[in-house]
């Protein structure tokens, strides 16, 4: 990668400009392959180079072709949310996949079938309550005690040290297999990174004191699973994670494509470069010093707020409030104002749901498309499994 992109990874959308460009319909979803490298690549630097310690979430990653990069960089261990993001983690090549969300009825039963299906992968759950327990009785997965950091999703609260005793009791005698505990504190993404960390290293000793009562009753917690893309840089500083008497693993998934949001959270010196933009076309000036380019919140995902994204290469322009299929921008005083039919390159705020509005991913290297992908685990499966 170039130096300067390295040192302003919104500087320049050249490695995203394709000879074909002229014969692809916009918006399209365009992933650089090398940029995806660099971003396993750096992650797994920060971990000390230990693919063990890494379980990224791949409600990011969506295709198999990225799961496969992972499991091919040494990482086949990975956390989803969906029946269907579990059955394409399976098919891609992992080996241990913890579906991270609270799973009852239909939804289930389906987990159990895609187990039963992939036997030589081990498939994991979160439980919060008895109920969930029962969920998984008679059957071979994995199960994860769900700690609620505070921030109120789902979870045992993590100050209720009985509980979590007697949901163990309830795993064990069930004839479940206790995996370990699992600790989301993604609500930690609101503060400055200083501030981010003093928070999450006060929850990590609250942690610390759950496996600790855990201890002194004789169980051994094998795994204890942290931080998300936001609270990344506090698991890496978090001293007692250290030569910790458990496997601690990090869980971020969005710094596989990195994004607007991403790159404002993680310290610049990490060096994570934008992997994914969505391609658009101007396709109106409708006053002066406005454009309108065809990147609206069908595909440019608005759930981050606005500006739902950021232009690479072009600082001048400002994205403004999208529709559906409109995305006007007010380009700064003095600024050329880009052509009609001039392509633009948009880092979402939140890549994960942006590419989760893709059928498909032109994969790119160098300026040259390689690859045209499905988004293989987007959306859902078929309501009724037959």
């Amino acid at each position: 990668m170039a130096v300067d992109t390295l040192i302003n990874p919104l500087a320049s959308d050249a490695g995203f400009r394709l000879a074909e460009a002229t014969r692809v319909l916009t918006p399209a979803l365009l992933i650089d392959r090398d940029r995806v490298q660099h971003n396993i690549a750096t992650t797994l630097q920060l971990l000390g180079g230990d693919a063990n310690r890494w379980r990224p979430h791949v409600k990011t990653a969506k295709l198999g072709y990225v799961m496969r990069m992972l499991v091919s960089a040494g990482v086949p261990q990975f956390k989803c949310a969906t029946s269907l993001e579990l059955s394409v983690a399976c098919q891609a090549g992992a080996q241990d996949v913890l579906v991270a969300y609270p799973l009852i009825g239909a939804n289930a039963a389906r987990v159990r079938q895609i187990a039963e299906e992939h036997p030589g992968v081990a498939v994991s759950v979160l439980v919060e309550n008895e109920s969930h327990v029962a969920e998984w009785r008679e059957t071979s997965v994995g199960v994860f005690i769900d700690v609620n950091p505070g921030m109120n999703r789902t979870g045992v609260p993590e100050d209720s040290t009985e509980a979590i005793l007697s949901l163990y009791q309830s795993i064990v005698s069930s004839g479940l297999r206790f995996r370990g505990l699992h600790y989301y504190d993604g609500h930690l993404s609101k503060y400055g990174i200083t501030e981010r960390c003093t928070h999450a290293h006060r929850g990590y000793e609250r942690l610390m004191h759950i496996v600790d009562a855990l201890a002194a009753h004789r169980i051994q917690v094998a795994e204890v699973i942290t931080a998300g893309t936001p609270a990344f840089p506090c698991s890496l500083s978090f001293a007692r994670f250290q030569n910790a008497p458990f496997l601690h693993r990090v869980s971020p998934g969005t710094v596989v494509y990195c994004d607007a949001t991403s790159l404002a959270q993680l310290p610049p010196d990490y060096g994570y470069l934008p992997a994914v933009v969505v391609m658009t076309r101007v396709v109106s000036h409708p006053a002066p010093a406005m454009i309108t380019c065809d990147g609206g919140h069908k595909s440019v995902s608005a759930d981050a707020g606005v500006p739902t994204c950021a232009v690479l290469g072009r600082p001048e322009l400002e994205p403004l409030t999208p529709s559906e299929e409109h995305l006007p921008m007010r380009a700064a005083s003095g600024a050329a104002v880009p052509a009609i039919g001039e392509l633009l390159f948009l880092v979402p705020r939140h890549v994960c749901t942006t590419v989760n509005n893709f059928d498909h991913a032109m994969v790119v290297s160098s300026g040259n498309l390689i690859a045209v992908e499905p988004v293989s685990a987007r959306g859902r499966e078929r309501p009724i499994q037959i």
